[in-house]
């Protein structure tokens, strides 16, 4: 087991506040002036804003510390973040389509974290998976607007697929979080 003194020291780049990931200024979540208007919009910005949140907390790390399970005895790696995000994008289209289930991405359960590798081929067919399978999902969503409309075998509403999407996000940037602390002690946001 690691002990206190084996840990990276904590460092932020941000010189304003001092728990930032970044200053204001140079934040690309941080935007200025009102907020979207209306339900689909916020939504919508939530979910850019924790995308944009999870490549931050990856990007300047090489495919080593990508791969890294730097929180023992858990599986998770910020590779594996990437990957499970694209499954899990694959799989919202899942209920919305009425038809047979896509196929797994990387197969079998948890694959998308057990294939996390410490090689740069798959850090880019990760990134790449996860821009695709985030431009699909979002094009299936795209034409259902109403966000009460139920769609799917289990007739699930729009707006309860949006919010999961969101939760899941956010669940697994909260996890980013301690994983990029841990692999080179960078804090914040």
């Amino acid at each position: 087991m690691a002990r206190m003194s084996d840990q990276p020291a904590r460092w932020t780049q941000a010189t304003v506040y001092p728990d930032m990931w970044a200053d204001p200024d140079d934040d690309p979540c941080d935007s200025a002036g009102a907020g979207p208007e209306g339900e689909l919009a916020t939504l919508q910005d939530f979910l850019t804003n924790y995308r944009i949140t999870l490549r931050m907390k990856c990007e300047g790390l090489d495919a080593e510390q990508l791969a890294r399970r730097s929180v023992p005895p858990s599986t998770m790696s910020l590779l594996g973040l990437v990957r499970h995000l694209a499954e899990v994008e694959r799989d919202w289209r899942n209920w919305i389509r009425d038809g047979d289930p896509l196929p797994k991405l990387y197969g079998e359960r948890d694959a998308d974290f057990h294939g996390a590798v410490a090689e740069q081929a798959a850090v880019d067919a990760a990134y790449e998976d996860l821009e695709r399978e985030q431009a699909a999902t979002d094009a299936a969503l795209a034409v259902h607007p109403e966000l009460g409309e139920r769609v799917g075998k289990d007739g699930i509403a729009i707006r309860e697929l949006l919010v999961h999407r969101v939760e899941e996000y956010a669940r697994h940037c909260g996890h980013a979080d301690l994983l990029r602390e841990c692999v080179d002690g960078r804090v914040g946001q």
